[in-house]
Protein backbone atom coordinates (compact mmCIF):
# COMPACT_ATOMS: atom_id res chain seq x y z
CA UNK A 1 0.00 0.00 0.00
CA UNK A 2 1.34 3.41 -1.02
CA UNK A 3 1.23 6.16 1.57
CA UNK A 4 1.36 9.92 0.90
CA UNK A 5 4.28 10.14 3.32
CA UNK A 6 7.36 8.16 4.31
CA UNK A 7 6.51 4.98 6.26
CA UNK A 8 9.31 5.83 8.68
CA UNK A 9 6.94 8.35 10.28
CA UNK A 10 4.48 5.51 10.98
CA UNK A 11 7.33 3.77 12.81
CA UNK A 12 7.98 7.00 14.71
CA UNK A 13 4.28 7.27 15.65
CA UNK A 14 4.13 3.67 16.93
CA UNK A 15 7.30 4.26 18.93
CA UNK A 16 5.82 7.50 20.31
CA UNK A 17 2.78 5.68 21.73
CA UNK A 18 4.84 2.72 22.95
CA UNK A 19 7.22 5.02 24.79
CA UNK A 20 4.33 7.05 26.26
CA UNK A 21 2.89 3.95 27.90
CA UNK A 22 5.83 1.58 28.29
CA UNK A 23 8.33 3.97 29.86
CA UNK A 24 5.79 5.62 32.16
CA UNK A 25 4.51 2.27 33.35
CA UNK A 26 7.96 1.83 34.84
CA UNK A 27 8.36 5.47 35.93
CA UNK A 28 5.13 5.11 37.94
CA UNK A 29 7.20 3.18 40.50
CA UNK A 30 8.19 6.59 41.86
CA UNK A 31 4.49 7.12 42.70
CA UNK A 32 4.03 3.60 44.10
CA UNK A 33 7.19 4.05 46.23
CA UNK A 34 5.70 6.17 49.11
CA UNK A 35 2.50 4.10 49.65
CA UNK A 36 4.46 0.83 49.51
CA UNK A 37 6.85 2.15 52.19
CA UNK A 38 3.90 3.33 54.28
CA UNK A 39 2.08 0.00 54.00
CA UNK A 40 4.95 -2.38 54.64
CA UNK A 41 7.42 -0.24 56.60
CA UNK A 42 10.40 -1.48 54.58
CA UNK A 43 13.62 0.56 54.40
CA UNK A 44 13.94 2.88 51.43
CA UNK A 45 17.04 1.12 50.18
CA UNK A 46 15.26 -2.25 50.21
CA UNK A 47 12.15 -0.87 48.50
CA UNK A 48 14.02 1.17 45.89
CA UNK A 49 16.14 -1.93 45.38
CA UNK A 50 13.23 -3.57 43.57
CA UNK A 51 13.47 -0.87 40.91
CA UNK A 52 17.24 -1.26 40.81
CA UNK A 53 16.95 -5.05 40.64
CA UNK A 54 14.84 -4.49 37.55
CA UNK A 55 17.91 -2.99 35.94
CA UNK A 56 19.85 -6.12 36.80
CA UNK A 57 17.16 -8.13 35.00
CA UNK A 58 17.26 -5.59 32.18
CA UNK A 59 21.02 -5.93 31.98
CA UNK A 60 20.82 -9.71 31.69
CA UNK A 61 18.12 -9.41 29.03
CA UNK A 62 19.71 -6.61 27.01
CA UNK A 63 22.31 -8.61 25.01
CA UNK A 64 19.67 -11.29 24.36
CA UNK A 65 17.23 -8.66 23.12
CA UNK A 66 19.91 -7.30 20.79
CA UNK A 67 20.41 -10.76 19.30
CA UNK A 68 16.66 -11.27 19.00
CA UNK A 69 16.38 -7.96 17.16
CA UNK A 70 19.14 -8.96 14.72
CA UNK A 71 17.40 -12.27 14.00
CA UNK A 72 13.63 -11.70 14.38
CA UNK A 73 13.11 -7.93 14.16
CA UNK A 74 11.18 -5.39 16.23
CA UNK A 75 7.77 -7.08 16.24
CA UNK A 76 9.06 -10.08 18.18
CA UNK A 77 10.99 -7.86 20.60
CA UNK A 78 8.10 -5.48 21.27
CA UNK A 79 5.46 -8.17 21.77
CA UNK A 80 7.77 -9.98 24.19
CA UNK A 81 8.09 -6.72 26.10
CA UNK A 82 4.30 -6.29 26.20
CA UNK A 83 3.83 -9.75 27.73
CA UNK A 84 6.57 -9.27 30.33
CA UNK A 85 5.64 -5.74 31.40
CA UNK A 86 1.88 -6.30 31.33
CA UNK A 87 2.21 -9.54 33.28
CA UNK A 88 4.51 -7.97 35.88
CA UNK A 89 2.14 -5.06 36.50
CA UNK A 90 -0.85 -7.38 36.85
CA UNK A 91 0.99 -9.63 39.33
CA UNK A 92 2.56 -6.83 41.43
CA UNK A 93 -0.67 -6.14 43.41
CA UNK A 94 -0.30 -9.61 44.98
CA UNK A 95 2.87 -8.39 46.77
CA UNK A 96 3.23 -9.18 50.47
CA UNK A 97 7.01 -9.72 50.72
CA UNK A 98 9.94 -7.75 49.26
CA UNK A 99 10.88 -10.59 46.92
CA UNK A 100 7.42 -10.42 45.32
CA UNK A 101 8.11 -6.81 44.36
CA UNK A 102 11.55 -7.77 43.08
CA UNK A 103 10.13 -10.48 40.81
CA UNK A 104 7.22 -8.44 39.37
CA UNK A 105 8.24 -4.77 39.26
CA UNK A 106 11.87 -5.84 39.20
CA UNK A 107 12.36 -8.81 36.87
CA UNK A 108 9.23 -8.81 34.70
CA UNK A 109 8.64 -5.08 34.30
CA UNK A 110 12.39 -4.46 34.16
CA UNK A 111 12.98 -6.99 31.39
CA UNK A 112 9.88 -5.78 29.54
CA UNK A 113 11.10 -2.22 29.68
CA UNK A 114 14.27 -3.18 27.79
CA UNK A 115 12.06 -4.14 24.88
CA UNK A 116 9.52 -1.31 25.05
CA UNK A 117 11.72 1.52 26.26
CA UNK A 118 14.71 3.46 25.04
CA UNK A 119 16.89 0.37 24.61
CA UNK A 120 14.55 -1.64 22.41
CA UNK A 121 13.47 1.29 20.23
CA UNK A 122 17.08 2.37 19.70
CA UNK A 123 17.86 -1.04 18.20
CA UNK A 124 15.92 -0.34 14.98
CA UNK A 125 14.58 3.23 14.81
CA UNK A 126 17.92 4.76 13.68
CA UNK A 127 17.78 2.52 10.58
CA UNK A 128 14.90 4.57 9.18
CA UNK A 129 16.68 7.94 9.06
CA UNK A 130 20.14 9.30 8.35
CA UNK A 131 19.91 13.07 7.77
CA UNK A 132 17.03 13.47 10.25
CA UNK A 133 18.08 10.72 12.63
CA UNK A 134 18.34 12.78 15.80
CA UNK A 135 15.20 14.77 14.98
CA UNK A 136 13.07 11.67 14.30
CA UNK A 137 14.27 9.87 17.41
CA UNK A 138 13.65 13.01 19.44
CA UNK A 139 10.02 13.11 18.24
CA UNK A 140 9.50 9.39 18.92
CA UNK A 141 10.96 9.55 22.41
CA UNK A 142 9.00 12.71 23.24
CA UNK A 143 6.06 10.36 23.71
CA UNK A 144 7.43 9.80 27.20
CA UNK A 145 6.56 13.39 28.11
CA UNK A 146 3.00 13.14 26.82
CA UNK A 147 2.56 9.91 28.75
CA UNK A 148 3.90 11.51 31.91
CA UNK A 149 1.47 14.41 31.77
CA UNK A 150 -1.53 12.17 31.09
CA UNK A 151 -0.79 8.82 32.71
CA UNK A 152 1.08 9.80 35.89
CA UNK A 153 -1.64 12.15 37.24
CA UNK A 154 -4.18 9.44 36.43
CA UNK A 155 -2.10 6.86 38.32
CA UNK A 156 -1.66 9.23 41.28
CA UNK A 157 -5.42 9.86 41.37
CA UNK A 158 -6.12 6.12 41.45
CA UNK A 159 -3.53 5.63 44.20
CA UNK A 160 -5.25 8.29 46.32
CA UNK A 161 -8.76 6.98 45.61
CA UNK A 162 -8.40 3.20 45.43
CA UNK A 163 -4.80 2.36 46.37
CA UNK A 164 -1.58 1.51 44.55
CA UNK A 165 -2.72 -2.01 43.72
CA UNK A 166 -5.64 -0.84 41.58
CA UNK A 167 -3.41 1.69 39.83
CA UNK A 168 -0.85 -1.00 39.05
CA UNK A 169 -3.51 -3.32 37.63
CA UNK A 170 -4.88 -0.55 35.41
CA UNK A 171 -1.42 0.14 33.99
CA UNK A 172 -0.94 -3.55 33.21
CA UNK A 173 -4.21 -3.72 31.29
CA UNK A 174 -3.30 -0.56 29.36
CA UNK A 175 0.02 -2.05 28.28
CA UNK A 176 -1.62 -5.25 27.01
CA UNK A 177 -4.61 -3.76 25.20
CA UNK A 178 -2.91 -0.82 23.47
CA UNK A 179 0.67 -1.85 22.78
CA UNK A 180 0.14 -5.43 21.59
CA UNK A 181 -1.78 -4.48 18.41
CA UNK A 182 0.02 -1.30 17.34
CA UNK A 183 3.49 -2.84 17.38
CA UNK A 184 2.47 -5.19 14.57
CA UNK A 185 3.02 -2.21 12.23
CA UNK A 186 6.77 -2.15 12.85
CA UNK A 187 9.53 -3.12 10.42
CA UNK A 188 13.24 -3.26 11.20
CA UNK A 189 14.52 -1.17 8.28
CA UNK A 190 13.07 0.63 5.25
CA UNK A 191 14.78 -1.75 2.83
CA UNK A 192 12.57 -4.56 4.20
CA UNK A 193 9.55 -2.96 2.48
CA UNK A 194 11.34 -1.57 -0.56
CA UNK A 195 12.14 1.91 0.79
CA UNK A 196 15.28 3.90 1.57
CA UNK A 197 16.22 5.86 4.72
CA UNK A 198 14.61 9.31 5.02
CA UNK A 199 12.19 8.31 2.23
CA UNK A 200 14.78 9.06 -0.44
CA UNK A 201 14.24 7.79 -3.97
CA UNK A 202 16.75 5.40 -5.47
CA UNK A 203 19.52 7.35 -7.25
CA UNK A 204 19.01 7.69 -10.98
CA UNK A 205 21.55 6.10 -13.33
CA UNK A 206 24.38 8.48 -14.06
CA UNK A 207 23.38 10.93 -11.32
CA UNK A 208 26.12 12.57 -9.26
CA UNK A 209 26.89 10.66 -6.10
CA UNK A 210 25.92 12.53 -2.91
CA UNK A 211 28.52 13.46 -0.32
CA UNK A 212 29.31 10.55 1.99
CA UNK A 213 28.94 10.98 5.74
CA UNK A 214 31.94 8.70 6.35
CA UNK A 215 34.89 10.46 8.00
CA UNK A 216 36.99 7.38 8.78
CA UNK A 217 36.62 4.94 5.82
CA UNK A 218 38.80 2.25 7.40
CA UNK A 219 36.68 2.15 10.56
CA UNK A 220 33.35 2.47 8.69
CA UNK A 221 34.22 -0.34 6.23
CA UNK A 222 35.12 -2.78 9.00
CA UNK A 223 32.62 -5.60 9.54
CA UNK A 224 31.94 -4.93 13.21
CA UNK A 225 31.08 -8.08 15.13
CA UNK A 226 30.54 -8.01 18.87
CA UNK A 227 33.94 -9.65 19.40
CA UNK A 228 35.72 -6.98 17.36
CA UNK A 229 33.75 -4.14 18.96
CA UNK A 230 34.57 -5.09 22.56
CA UNK A 231 38.27 -5.06 21.66
CA UNK A 232 38.12 -1.31 20.91
CA UNK A 233 38.50 1.62 23.29
CA UNK A 234 35.49 3.30 21.70
CA UNK A 235 33.19 0.48 22.85
CA UNK A 236 34.27 0.90 26.46
CA UNK A 237 34.08 4.69 26.38
CA UNK A 238 30.50 4.45 25.16
CA UNK A 239 29.72 1.80 27.79
CA UNK A 240 31.12 4.03 30.55
CA UNK A 241 29.31 7.09 29.23
CA UNK A 242 25.99 5.22 29.08
CA UNK A 243 26.52 3.68 32.54
CA UNK A 244 26.96 7.15 33.97
CA UNK A 245 24.11 8.58 31.90
CA UNK A 246 21.51 6.13 33.24
CA UNK A 247 22.99 6.36 36.73
CA UNK A 248 22.19 10.07 36.96
CA UNK A 249 18.87 9.73 35.11
CA UNK A 250 17.34 7.18 37.47
CA UNK A 251 19.02 8.37 40.65
CA UNK A 252 16.99 11.57 40.46
CA UNK A 253 13.87 10.06 38.90
CA UNK A 254 13.31 7.48 41.63
CA UNK A 255 14.20 9.65 44.63
CA UNK A 256 13.07 13.17 43.73
CA UNK A 257 9.41 12.67 44.76
CA UNK A 258 10.29 11.38 48.23
CA UNK A 259 13.01 14.03 48.62
CA UNK A 260 10.59 16.87 47.89
CA UNK A 261 8.08 15.41 50.35
CA UNK A 262 10.80 15.08 53.01
CA UNK A 263 11.81 18.74 52.83
CA UNK A 264 8.24 19.97 53.17
CA UNK A 265 6.68 20.24 49.72
CA UNK A 266 3.12 19.00 49.23
CA UNK A 267 2.34 15.78 47.32
CA UNK A 268 0.80 17.84 44.52
CA UNK A 269 4.06 19.77 44.02
CA UNK A 270 6.08 16.52 44.08
CA UNK A 271 3.84 14.88 41.47
CA UNK A 272 3.78 18.07 39.38
CA UNK A 273 7.59 18.12 39.39
CA UNK A 274 7.84 14.51 38.20
CA UNK A 275 5.31 15.04 35.43
CA UNK A 276 6.66 18.41 34.30
CA UNK A 277 10.17 17.01 33.91
CA UNK A 278 8.87 14.65 31.24
CA UNK A 279 6.69 17.38 29.73
CA UNK A 280 9.76 19.57 29.27
CA UNK A 281 11.49 16.53 27.83
CA UNK A 282 9.15 16.78 24.82
CA UNK A 283 10.59 19.99 23.31
CA UNK A 284 13.97 19.19 24.84
CA UNK A 285 14.37 15.84 23.12
CA UNK A 286 13.06 17.11 19.79
CA UNK A 287 15.16 20.27 19.81
CA UNK A 288 18.36 18.63 21.06
CA UNK A 289 17.86 15.74 18.64
CA UNK A 290 17.63 18.25 15.80
CA UNK A 291 20.62 20.18 17.13
CA UNK A 292 22.64 16.95 17.25
CA UNK A 293 21.97 16.53 13.51
CA UNK A 294 23.60 19.93 13.01
CA UNK A 295 26.51 20.14 15.48
CA UNK A 296 27.21 16.50 16.44
CA UNK A 297 26.19 13.94 19.03
CA UNK A 298 29.09 14.65 21.41
CA UNK A 299 28.05 18.26 21.95
CA UNK A 300 24.45 17.40 22.73
CA UNK A 301 25.45 14.61 25.12
CA UNK A 302 27.63 17.13 27.00
CA UNK A 303 24.78 19.66 27.12
CA UNK A 304 22.43 17.03 28.56
CA UNK A 305 24.95 15.93 31.19
CA UNK A 306 25.39 19.57 32.20
CA UNK A 307 21.62 19.75 32.65
CA UNK A 308 21.70 16.83 35.09
CA UNK A 309 24.64 18.33 36.99
CA UNK A 310 22.72 21.59 37.49
CA UNK A 311 19.65 19.57 38.49
CA UNK A 312 21.55 17.80 41.29
CA UNK A 313 23.12 21.07 42.44
CA UNK A 314 19.63 22.56 42.72
CA UNK A 315 18.47 19.55 44.76
CA UNK A 316 21.35 20.02 47.19
CA UNK A 317 20.49 23.72 47.50
CA UNK A 318 16.82 22.87 48.11
CA UNK A 319 17.72 21.12 51.35
CA UNK A 320 19.10 24.36 52.74
CA UNK A 321 16.68 26.76 51.00
CA UNK A 322 13.39 25.11 50.01
CA UNK A 323 11.92 27.38 47.34
CA UNK A 324 9.79 26.94 44.27
CA UNK A 325 12.40 28.79 42.19
CA UNK A 326 14.96 26.05 42.86
CA UNK A 327 12.31 23.42 42.08
CA UNK A 328 11.75 25.15 38.72
CA UNK A 329 15.51 25.11 38.03
CA UNK A 330 15.73 21.43 38.94
CA UNK A 331 12.74 20.51 36.78
CA UNK A 332 13.83 22.58 33.76
CA UNK A 333 17.44 21.42 33.62
CA UNK A 334 16.48 17.78 34.16
CA UNK A 335 13.73 17.72 31.55
CA UNK A 336 14.61 20.27 28.86
CA UNK A 337 18.33 19.48 28.89
CA UNK A 338 18.96 16.13 30.61
CA UNK A 339 16.37 14.16 28.68
CA UNK A 340 18.20 15.03 25.46
CA UNK A 341 20.42 11.99 26.17
CA UNK A 342 17.79 9.66 24.79
CA UNK A 343 17.54 11.34 21.38
CA UNK A 344 21.12 10.38 20.53
CA UNK A 345 21.71 7.20 22.52
CA UNK A 346 20.98 4.92 19.57
CA UNK A 347 22.59 7.24 17.02
CA UNK A 348 25.99 7.23 18.77
CA UNK A 349 26.29 3.45 18.64
CA UNK A 350 24.91 3.11 15.11
CA UNK A 351 27.25 5.74 13.70
CA UNK A 352 30.29 4.02 15.22
CA UNK A 353 29.39 0.33 14.86
CA UNK A 354 26.92 0.33 11.96
CA UNK A 355 26.42 -3.06 10.32
CA UNK A 356 24.69 -6.42 10.49
CA UNK A 357 25.59 -6.95 14.15
CA UNK A 358 24.73 -3.47 15.45
CA UNK A 359 21.82 -4.83 17.50
CA UNK A 360 24.04 -7.26 19.39
CA UNK A 361 26.67 -4.55 19.98
CA UNK A 362 24.08 -2.05 21.18
CA UNK A 363 22.53 -4.68 23.44
CA UNK A 364 25.87 -5.35 25.11
CA UNK A 365 26.53 -1.64 25.59
CA UNK A 366 23.09 -1.31 27.15
CA UNK A 367 24.14 -3.98 29.64
CA UNK A 368 26.55 -1.39 31.03
CA UNK A 369 23.94 1.37 30.74
CA UNK A 370 21.34 -0.62 32.64
CA UNK A 371 23.89 -1.43 35.31
CA UNK A 372 24.18 2.32 35.77
CA UNK A 373 20.40 2.59 35.96
CA UNK A 374 20.46 -0.03 38.72
CA UNK A 375 23.34 1.56 40.60
CA UNK A 376 21.90 5.07 40.65
CA UNK A 377 18.67 4.49 42.63
CA UNK A 378 20.22 1.81 44.85
CA UNK A 379 23.36 3.75 45.83
CA UNK A 380 21.36 6.95 46.33
CA UNK A 381 18.95 5.12 48.67
CA UNK A 382 21.81 3.31 50.42
CA UNK A 383 23.66 6.57 51.10
CA UNK A 384 20.46 8.14 52.41
CA UNK A 385 19.91 5.24 54.82
CA UNK A 386 23.49 5.55 56.09
CA UNK A 387 23.85 9.35 56.26
CA UNK A 388 20.29 10.49 56.87
CA UNK A 389 20.09 12.79 53.84
CA UNK A 390 20.75 12.95 50.11
CA UNK A 391 23.57 15.52 50.00
CA UNK A 392 26.48 13.11 49.50
CA UNK A 393 24.52 11.02 46.97
CA UNK A 394 23.61 14.09 44.89
CA UNK A 395 27.20 15.40 45.01
CA UNK A 396 28.45 12.06 43.66
CA UNK A 397 25.86 12.30 40.88
CA UNK A 398 27.29 15.68 39.80
CA UNK A 399 30.72 14.07 39.35
CA UNK A 400 29.16 11.14 37.47
CA UNK A 401 27.50 13.64 35.09
CA UNK A 402 30.88 15.08 34.16
CA UNK A 403 32.38 11.62 33.63
CA UNK A 404 29.52 10.70 31.28
CA UNK A 405 30.11 13.76 29.10
CA UNK A 406 33.86 13.09 28.94
CA UNK A 407 33.36 9.43 28.00
CA UNK A 408 31.12 10.04 24.98
CA UNK A 409 33.46 12.81 23.83
CA UNK A 410 36.29 10.27 23.93
CA UNK A 411 34.24 7.84 21.84
CA UNK A 412 33.82 10.61 19.20
CA UNK A 413 31.11 9.30 16.84
CA UNK A 414 31.67 12.40 14.71
CA UNK A 415 35.13 11.11 13.82
CA UNK A 416 33.57 8.03 12.20
CA UNK A 417 30.45 9.42 10.50
CA UNK A 418 29.52 13.08 10.22
CA UNK A 419 26.04 14.36 11.02
CA UNK A 420 24.10 16.15 8.27
CA UNK A 421 25.17 19.60 9.44
CA UNK A 422 28.83 18.68 9.03
CA UNK A 423 28.66 17.14 5.55
CA UNK A 424 29.66 20.40 3.87
CA UNK A 425 33.11 20.00 5.46
CA UNK A 426 33.71 16.66 3.75
CA UNK A 427 34.98 16.06 0.25
CA UNK A 428 32.66 14.11 -2.08
CA UNK A 429 32.75 10.33 -1.58
CA UNK A 430 30.30 7.51 -2.32
CA UNK A 431 26.75 7.88 -0.98
CA UNK A 432 26.03 8.34 2.72
CA UNK A 433 25.75 5.24 4.85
Amino acid sequence: MRLPFFYGWVVVAVTFVTMAIGVNARTAFSLFFPPIISEFGWERGITAGAFSFGFVASGVASPLIGRLMDRAGPRAVMELGVVLMGGGLLLAPLTSQPWHLYMTIGVMVGAGSVCLGYSGQSLFLPNWFIRKRGFAIGIAFAGVGIGSMTLLPWVQHMIEQTGWRTACTAMGLLVLTVLAPINLFLHKRPEDIGLRPDGDAAPAAGAAKPISNVVDPVWANTEWTLKRAVATARFWWIALGYFCGLYIWYAVQVHQTKFLLDIGFSPSVAVWALGTVSLLGIPGQILLGHVSDRIGREWVWAISCAGFAICFAALIALKFQPSLLLVYVMVFTQGALGYGLTSIMGAVVFEIFQGRHQGSIFGMIMLAALAGGAAGPWLTGFLYDRTGDYTLAFAIAIAVSGLSALSVWQASPGKVRAVAGRLCRLSPRPAAE
